[in-house]
């Protein structure tokens, strides 16, 4: 198929050949047959995780499977369908995710692989829904394994970076359907913010906040409540300095509203106002680049005051910056590993000799706060100071030297950040 890029076009993918197999067994026989060879997902990341010098292969062609366990309250899927894809089907049989990210459009494998995640203080990444994997390994064999059977193993495949194989289906843990009401508060002043970081983090079931750094202001505040809520909350025409938008917003000031989630507390489905954005529209044209950095939430306002120092300088070079929250988890190579976590996301302009020495500033200065980047993003920490957050690394790398011994899903960003037990 020729050189394929990444969904922002910043990448320009090496591999020889991309191949779409349309069943199991030419799946299988194509692993088996290659030296080299990696999963290709949505192209949603923006660094080249998904890239290799021999051969990517998109298991999107695969048939059809969605498979809805009511008594087991679990959903098995293919790998290669997008969330936009698996919510309205998994509503419809009264059942939800946990939580979605802002795009509905990456593929169930692509964002578990890496550990994104939405926003909730009480709310795990993507991938801790995760029940069982089923994935081609290096012989073409196909392996299926399960949480609560492969105890010893399990935290580290729910993330494998694609390091352990080619991911088909995944089973996810659901629970009962439930409805949201979105509101968005604009203008907060930073002050009011950190004065009050942990209410207004945990005033929705998801809270997002953004700014641009160009002021001393949270732009925008996206709460988003649960329909049934109980506890007393209701929209006020002003709430922590900010006041209550008139009408939809786009994170991005100035950008049309059309392509975003319901807003204005009309109450919705879950996989209608959990993420951002609609599913049945393309948010953006890829027209940019992205990073993320994931620090202890005890760590928040330092974080937060950290960039505010250095705001001249991201302001001419960010579209918009993403201040979440993840609940701590137990898998090896989640940036929410045992900590709660609050992430700072970074929209910037698609200029990466601008954005660079930028980004270089950030990091230097979230590092002291142990700041663990998204692996599916831009980032130019060093390796070794990747490789010692992350405490279950080396029992990654000798998971990983079980299941691909010569290396056959090895890439040269794994080799750097996650390098070959040998």
């Amino acid at each position: 198929m020729g050189n394929r890029t990444n969904w922002a076009g910043n990448v320009t993918f090496g591999a020889r050949r991309c191949y779409e197999p349309s069943s199991l067994d030419e799946l299988q026989r194509l692993v088996a047959g290659r030296d080299r060879v990696r999963a290709l997902g949505t192209g949603h990341s923006f660094n080249r995780l998904a890239d290799t010098p021999g051969d990517q292969v998109s298991v999107a062609g695969l048939p059809r499977l969605i498979e809805i366990d009511a008594a087991g309250a679990s959903i098995t899927v293919g790998a290669g369908l997008k969330f936009g894809d698996v919510a309205a089907e998994l509503n419809r049989a009264g059942r939800a995710l946990h939580n979605l990210a802002s795009l509905p459009h990456i593929s169930v494998a692509g964002a578990c692989a890496t550990a994104t995640h939405g926003s909730g203080d009480g709310i795990g990444n993507l991938a801790t829904a995760v029940s069982a994997a089923a994935m081609v390994t290096a012989d073409g064999d196909v392996v299926t394994v399960r949480r609560d059977r492969d105890r010893a193993e399990f935290p580290g495949i729910a993330v494998g970076l694609g390091a352990l194989g080619i991911v088909t289906a995944l089973t996810l843990d659901t629970v009962p359907a439930f409805d949201i009401r979105q509101y968005v508060y604009e203008d907060l002043p930073f002050e009011q913010v950190t004065r009050h970081f942990d209410e207004i983090m945990a005033s929705a079931y998801s809270v997002s906040l953004f700014t641009d750094w160009r002021a001393p202001l949270i732009r925008q505040a996206w709460l988003k409540r649960r329909a049934d809520a109980a506890d007393g909350w209701t929209a006020q025409p002003r709430w922590m300095g900010g006041r209550l938008a008139d009408g939809p917003r786009h994170p991005v000031p100035g950008m049309p509203p059309v392509h975003c989630t319901e807003q204005l507390g009309v109450p919705g489905p879950w996989h209608e106002r959990l993420p951002h954005f609609r599913p049945e529209f393309t948010p953006s044209n890829g027209d940019e680049l992205q990073s993320e950095f994931l620090l202890p939430r005890a760590a928040a306002i330092e974080g937060l005051d950290a960039l505010r120092s250095i705001a001249a300088a991201l302001a001419p070079v960010v579209q918009i910056t993403e201040i979440r929250t993840v609940a701590p988890d137990e898998l090896w190579l989640s940036p929410s590993y045992r900590r709660d976590t609050v992430a700072f996301h970074f929209t910037w302009i698609n200029d990466w000799p601008a954005v660079e020495p930028v980004l270089a500033r950030v990091e230097a200065g979230l590092a002291p706060l142990h700041a663990r980047p998204h692996w599916g993003k831009l980032f130019v920490t060093a390796p070794r100071v990747v490789r010692e957050l992350y405490p279950r690394l080396d029992d990654f790398r000798r998971l990983a030297g079980r299941y691909d011994p010569a290396g056959k899903f090895r890439n040269d960003l794994l080799d750097r950040y996650v390098p070959p037990d040998r």
